[in-house]
């Protein structure tokens, strides 16, 4: 492959900094053209700037000792910079929509790790595309189906990762571990720690992430990703637990056939496909070994201890800022319980409480967006100090 330009986003996080190992892995294959994080590791941020000499920089919040740009228009403002760039947004986090949007509205292709923009703002997001095939998606499940329609399609040659012949798809499946309290009954989850709900059993993940993933609150944002990057309604879009992780999402079609992607967890596989697709490079993960004997599981989802993904779709069906209200109150849920201020099973109690309060906007603007965010998060915040 020619070499490509890449500009990381979220750089020093889970995302971030195992994108930048692929760049060290295969450093004939990209140049990383830009960074951006959050600020809370400048030591790291500093370590990668010497390392990878970008031509631009920028931080989230000001550091003493690095000169960079901060704040969030700052990072929107790099991430359009590289029209002939990759950018990989690897933001955690309904801040990083105004980053997508940069980077869609000049051209790059956006390697999205950051399903919280989409779902925040999907027909923002679509209407920013100024290309087909402009989003890769980089998180496993979401890059799993993209490879199965690719796969499956009948329009030979297509390289974009989110078209596919869809007259001939029955559903998407999406795949779930089922995160740490997989199989447990709600009377055993009233005294749940953060140091348990953090113990995911197959991904090394940000704390936010693995606390969406016990809730299976991710695999609703997951839904929605989903949905708004394929085009597909929600119900056609069936979760599943694989408690293995090593199917990382199917695709089935018409005829009753299904086709799989699969792969040992190593979040390295999707972000070096997303990096270069449509191109696998080589020696990304270490393949599933063949030769010892092994089962595969997969079991219904729980929806009564696992409500999330219900919320999620009934979100998605309601209106077009409704799945912004649900990550907004969510981020202030999940907070709460990492601060010891919620109970784990109130989390997705209070996204409930807080969108049955939202009229909803069928077409909202970028401004309407962010006040909904701001409100929802208020009214969040308003509900777990009531809780509290």
């Amino acid at each position: 492959m020619a070499r490509r330009q890449v500009v990381i986003l979220g750089s020093t996080g889970s995302i971030g900094t195992q994108a930048l190992e692929v760049v060290r892995e295969h450093p004939g294959n990209f140049e990383v053209v830009a960074l951006a994080a959050g600020g809370n590791s400048p030591e790291l941020f500093h370590a990668q700037v010497e390392e990878f000499s970008p031509r631009q920089i920028a931080l989230g919040k000001p550091v003493s000792g690095i000169g960079a740009p901060s704040g969030q228009e700052a990072i929107a403002q790099l991430a359009g910079a590289f029209p002939e760039a990759t950018v990989v947004n690897g933001i955690t986090g309904g801040v990083g929509l105004g980053a997508t949007l940069a980077a869609l509205c000049c051209g790059a292709t956006v390697a999205l790790a950051n399903k919280e923009s989409l779902v925040v703002g999907g027909s923002l997001i679509r209407e920013a595309m100024v290309r087909p095939g402009q989003i890769v998606p980089v998180d496993s499940e979401h890059s799993a189906i993209a490879q199965a329609l690719r796969s499956g399609c009948h329009e030979r040659g297509l390289t974009s990762p989110v078209q596919s012949g869809k007259s001939e798809l029955s559903q998407l499946v999406l795949t779930a571990s089922g995160g740490p309290f997989r199989g447990k009954r709600v009377s055993e989850l009233k005294q749940v720690t953060v140091e348990k709900a953090l113990s995911h059993p197959t991904w090394k993940m940000g704390p936010v992430v693995t606390i969406n993933s016990s809730t299976l609150m991710n695999k609703g944002l997951e839904l929605i990703e989903a949905a708004l990057l394929f085009d597909v309604p929600a119900d056609q879009i069936v979760p599943v637990i694989h408690p293995q992780s090593l199917v990382h999402s199917m695709v089935t079609w018409r005829d009753g056939s299904t086709v799989a992607q699969a792969s040992i967890p190593d979040m390295k596989v999707p972000i070096a496909l997303g990096m270069a697709w449509p191109e696998h490079l080589p020696t990304v993960g270490k393949p599933i070994s063949w030769d010892i004997t092994q089962s595969w599981e997969f079991e219904p989802v729980d929806h009564e201890v696992f409500p999330a993904i219900k919320l999620a779709a009934g979100a998605l069906a309601e209106s077009a800022s409704h799945p912004a209200v649900l990550n907004a109150a969510n981020e202030v849920a999940v907070d709460s319980f990492l601060a010891g201020d919620l109970p784990w099973l109130r989390i997705v109690a209070v996204v409930e409480e807080v969108l049955a309060q939202h009229e909803g906007i069928n077409e909202p603007t970028l401004e309407d967006i962010l006040e909904v965010q701001r409100w929802a998060s208020a009214r969040a915040e308003e509900i777990v100090t009531a809780v509290a």
